[in-house]
């Protein structure tokens, strides 16, 4: 195997990094990261996300080593996701992106509005 080069259009790291870019996949390494939790509990702490959604991006965080499943022998089945050892060195490295976005937030908002007014001005 060559070295790994996310410049490369056919490296496998650009399959990563699609991964730690995608909202739904950051949000559910970081809950999972405290504690084991149940498939609602997330979609109850998660605003706005889809039960499909929530299950395609559980199955590719479990596929790429990030998270476990475990059922549990109830009636019904109960099923909790928690964090592996590779899962938190990565939450490790993108709750301070999370913790970025939510102290700029406001900053970046008004940027979008200066923008946005400028572009609407010179359109006039």
């Amino acid at each position: 195997m060559k070295a790994a080069n996310a410049y490369s259009a056919d490296c496998p790291t650009r399959q990563i990094l699609d991964r730690v870019g995608d909202k739904w996949a950051v949000l559910i390494l970081l809950l999972v990261r405290d504690k084991p939790i149940r498939f609602n509990a997330l979609r109850r702490a998660i605003e706005g996300i889809s039960q499909k959604m929530l299950s395609q991006v559980l199955k590719s965080l479990e596929r790429d080593g990030l998270i476990r499943r475990r059922a549990i022998a109830t009636v019904p089945v109960t099923v909790e996701y928690s964090i592996t050892p590779l899962g938190t060195t990565l939450a490790g490295a993108v709750d301070p992106l999370r913790d970025w976005a939510e102290r700029n937030l406001k900053e970046v908002l008004a940027a979008q509005r200066r923008y946005d007014a400028q572009r609407k001005a010179l359109a006039a």
